[in-house]
């Protein structure tokens, strides 16, 4: 793709698209999974929905290998400015939503991350790209949520002696 195309696409959207992405009363929905899992295990989960990279990850894009590896990178910064990475049982997961790419990433502590593959990580980024391209986005996220929900129910359980206590905020991110 044309760089300067790609950097005009990233530098026209701003979070109206994140918003417009995941309107509001669609949000309110989705935290509200996000809260109903959480009851369920140890880990914390953020949902984040961004329309375009600053700048200089752009910049920083030639082909899809070096996009993959950016959009990593901005998962991973989220990750980490999110706190995610701060968690008492390091199990918390970042969905990650890059809307100038339709690009997917998720984000697994060490606590998760140890215990699931990444080809179980990267089954669910298939399913939900599907549902996205579809124009299922609220479905698809659902759909996600729950995945990453059984994963953490699996590996993390909430339970006698080790209570699921809500670290991090629930709603989603729209940036």
């Amino acid at each position: 793709m044309n760089r300067w195309w790609r950097l005009f696409r990233h530098r026209w959207m701003d979070p109206g698209d994140s918003r417009r992405a995941v309107p509001d009363d669609m949000a309110e929905r989705l935290a509200a999974r996000v809260r109903a899992s959480e009851a369920r295990h140890t880990g914390e989960v953020r949902l984040l929905v961004e329309a375009g990279l600053p700048t200089s990850y752009v910049l920083r894009v030639h082909n899809d290998a070096a996009l993959a590896a950016v959009v990593r990178e901005r998962a991973l910064a989220w990750f980490g400015r999110l706190r995610l990475w701060d968690t008492e049982h390091n199990n918390g997961v970042l969905i990650y939503l890059l809307l100038a790419e339709n690009a997917i990433e998720f984000v697994a502590d060490r606590g998760l991350a140890r215990h699931v593959p990444p080809s179980a990580w990267q089954a669910i980024v298939d399913r939900l790209g599907t549902r996205l391209r579809a124009g299922e986005v609220e479905d698809g996220l659902t759909q996600a949520l729950e995945e990453v929900s059984a994963l953490l129910v699996m590996h993390c359980p909430a339970g006698p002696g080790v209570p699921a206590h809500n670290e991090l905020p629930d709603e989603v991110l729209r940036v």
